[in-house]
């Protein structure tokens, strides 16, 4: 997979889980994909503060990003 496909799959990840942040307040953005294999996201809106969203940022995005793309080995968030 070439890095532009896994970009491509990655935002295919991202569109897929984004309705259900954007239903709780939130969002989130792709930041950068370093070396194909570590994701840099950014969550968003509710999701900033949300006591909850380690949990969201690895069972819902890193999962559903390993599905769509399973060379990615992390997914992490940086904060604003």
């Amino acid at each position: 997979m070439t890095s532009e496909e896994l970009k491509e799959n990655v935002l295919k990840a991202l569109d897929e889980i984004r309705p259900f942040l954007q239903s709780d307040g939130g969002d989130i953005s792709l930041l950068s994909i370093e070396d194909d294999k570590l994701v840099k996201v950014q969550l968003q809106g509710a999701c900033v503060g949300c006591s909850v969203n380690q949990m969201t940022l690895k069972s819902g995005v890193e999962m559903t990003i390993k599905k769509h793309a399973p060379q990615i080995e992390e997914v992490v968030n940086i904060d604003a």
